[in-house]
């Protein structure tokens, strides 16, 4: 596999964010996720749950709702605001304050016409949603308590709104309300709260179904405001509610960590009388569950542990396979460090501010496995806080360490760093060309001259960076015409190639010499997660989020034969079966013929020289091939070496000094730092 020297880092503190909200599109299979610090995220469901757009959040934005109208999504929160989201170029439209005070929830109706939404001051707001913009349109009869929960009927004609203590049901048409169904506060001490009803879900045969704090799922009839029927679920509060498309399946999410299914079956065998059953609980969670989505063939949930967790539905799933599995995402499908390569510095990038290390220094030799004695410990050399309320999008360090660039979504920052002996100074470069504005992505070339940055309509600006400053160069443009943000980039060891891929699947591979595109890498199905330039050959190796790969030369201008073969014989089914993206592809000059890569369980050499295996070959045979003789260890090798030694990757670099950086973001950690869940009573305690 190959001895290298390893830098285990563990002192990012990366925290990822608690979700607070999930909407499903089920005409594009998108799901969007809305999270405490504001961003929202795009999920792409039949790609392997891949994130494809990450649009970062604000200071002091709490989003508390999201919703789908056609393919534009909105979203509400506790600021007062309606956003809508330019899905195109990752960043917010723009937002109309509702004035009715903090917004608890937002629904579309299914016409995609309107948006109603839930307001502190007790009134149901309608919008309509014209082609450029939403438009208040009127109020519904204001209640003297806030609207915490809404949910339109399929024919749009009324409204259910959930609240402190009761369901009422408003006429759209009139604004007026039909009828005030009371929800019971409990028995014991319980009585004296109110009972806060923090989720309704309003079904085509006139069924309400709510779930509230008194932990109890309800059904109501519309027609008479009455209770038909009650489910004790939990001694918490039930928070989330959601019905399959067809209405024969509901998902609840407790604060309790558990999602309980409900099935619309039939009691009795042979007769059509069918009732609302409890049939599964599941239990992903730790904490407080805070929005669930029931799928084609899943149920998504999210909460306050930050994790997103897809977990399948056996009985919706006709062929087991990898994308049938329970898949956990716990980091955002993106880099979040990025190395310095020839001055051995790494750039951590939190929501709100930078930071710059220098890597520790170690001395002697050992045998591997072996931990090696630290004669320098890493040291933290710059705190860079962001101005202004934006959270960073994108950011980079140069390979010679002397520059740091990051981007928001309103603005973009250069600045050249100063090394003085153990001091360190930053100059921020103030003159910046008028085009950088913002960026999706950043990246320096690999001799620290120039700076890329992947603007709107998949175009990249090329800027040369010099010891006076900066220069606006070019623009890069594709021919295709796509207007698809930019989120993967990698350039070329020789600084004459730059590659760029977009949301659209599209790899672009521009010649920086004369500023044009040179070649279209063949779209495929499933979008790229992580591609490189070989320092030698100078091709393009592409990893996919559906764990295929190719290799494609950019000077020939085809798929190389290795490539080739890899697509004639196919990959070996463990390989497919990961359920996380590789993030990263780095080359080993030494060894010309190995591709390095990682995702968040493992790192993996890939040796071009060695045969591919078959899914009759054993895949994992680290072990095997050390208790074979050395002449019998050759007709048993293959091309993929597997290590599982690190925990919770992050991120992985190849330095120019052969070490490789590994980032760590070990689960456990992460869960120590999470408020503390609900205290509940076990056996024994």
């Amino acid at each position: 596999m190959g001895e290298f020297k390893v830098h285990r880092v563990r002192f990012f503190d990366y925290m990822p964010s608690g979700i607070r909200a999930l909407a499903y599109n089920r005409d594009t299979e998108r799901m969007a996720v809305a999270r405490i610090d504001g961003s929202v995220e795009v999920f792409h469901s039949s790609d392997r749950f891949f994130q494809e757009k990450i649009i970062p959040g604000r200071e002091q934005c709490g989003i508390e709702g999201l919703s789908w109208v056609g393919q534009r999504l909105f979203s509400a929160g506790l600021n007062g605001g309606i956003t809508e989201y330019d899905l195109t170029n990752q960043k917010v439209k723009y937002t109309v304050d509702a004035y009715g005070g903090p917004i608890w929830t937002i629904t579309g109706n299914q016409q995609g016409t309107h948006l109603a939404v839930g307001c502190e001051d007790g009134t149901v707001k309608l919008f309509e949603v014209n082609e450029d913009k939403i438009q208040f349109e009127r109020n519904l009869d204001r209640q003297k308590s806030r609207i915490i929960s809404l949910s339109w009927h399929p024919s749009g004609s009324k409204i259910a709104a959930g609240m402190m203590d009761m369901i009422q049901i408003f006429n759209v048409e009139t604004g007026h309300s039909v009828h005030r169904m009371l929800a019971d506060r409990g028995v014991g001490t319980s009585r004296s709260k109110e009972c806060v009803v923090w989720s309704v879900v309003y079904l085509s045969d006139g069924t309400i179904i709510s779930g509230d704090s008194v932990g109890m799922v309800k059904l109501w009839d519309d027609q008479t405001g009455t209770l038909i029927k009650s489910h004790n679920v939990t001694k918490c509060d039930v928070l989330a509610l959601s019905i399959s498309q067809n209405e024969d399946s509901l998902v609840a999410g407790t604060s309790e960590g558990t999602v309980v299914q409900f099935q619309f079956v039939s009691v009795v065998l042979g007769k059509d009388d069918k009732e609302w059953v409890r049939t599964r609980t599941f239990k992903n969670h730790t904490h407080d569950i805070r929005a669930v989505a029931e799928i084609t063939t899943a149920v998504v949930s999210g909460g306050m542990d930050a994790q997103l967790v897809v977990r399948p539905l056996l009985d919706k799933i006709e062929v087991r396979s990898a994308a049938s599995a329970l898949r956990k995402i716990h980091f955002p499908h993106r880099k979040l460090v990025s190395c310095a390569r020839k001055s051995g510095l790494m750039l951590f990038q939190y929501s709100g501010h930078l930071e710059l290390w220098r890597l520790g220094e170690s001395e002697g030799k050992a045998t591997p496995g072996s931990s090696l004695f630290v004669k320098r410990n890493p040291e933290k050399l710059l705190h860079l806080k962001v101005k202004g309320e934006d959270h960073i999008g994108c950011s980079a360090v140069s390979p010679c360490g002397e520059w740091i660039v990051y981007s928001t979504a309103s603005s973009l920052r250069l600045y050249r760093l100063h090394f003085d002996n153990n001091n360190v100074s930053i100059t921020k470069i103030s003159k910046l060309p008028k085009v950088l504005s913002s960026a999706n992505q950043l990246c320096f070339s690999s001799d620290s001259s120039y700076l890329f940055s992947a603007s709107t309509q998949s175009s990249v600006h090329l800027v040369s960076l010099s010891q006076s400053g900066c220069k606006f160069v070019g623009t890069l443009k594709p021919k295709s015409g796509s207007h698809q943000a930019i989120h993967l980039l990698a350039a070329s060891e020789d600084g004459k190639w730059l590659a760029s891929a977009n949301s659209d699947h599209e790899v672009h591979i521009y010649n920086l010499q004369t500023r044009k595109v040179h070649c279209t890498v063949p779209v495929y199905s499933s979008a790229v997660t992580a591609m490189g330039i070989h320092p030698t050959t100078n091709c393009l190796f592409i990893m996919y989020a559906d764990q295929q790969m190719c290799e494609y030369s950019i000077e020939q201008n085809e798929y190389t034969d290795w490539s080739r073969t890899v697509q004639r014989k196919g990959l070996h089914r463990f390989w497919l079966e990961r359920d996380t993206p590789c993030l990263n592809v780095m080359f080993n000059p030494q060894n010309p013929s190995h591709v390095i890569l990682h995702d968040m369980y493992m790192l993996c050499i890939i040796d071009k020289s060695l045969p591919l295996p078959d899914d009759k070959t054993q895949f994992y045979n680290q072990l095997t091939l050390k208790s074979l003789p050395e002449e019998q260890r050759k007709s048993h090798s293959h091309a993929f070496k597997i290590s599982k030694t690190f925990k919770d990757i992050l991120f992985v670099e190849l330095m120019s000094d052969q070490s490789l950086v590994v980032v760590e973001r070990p689960l456990e950690d992460v869960a120590t730092q999470l408020p503390a869940p609900i205290k509940q009573k076990k056996f024994a305690t």
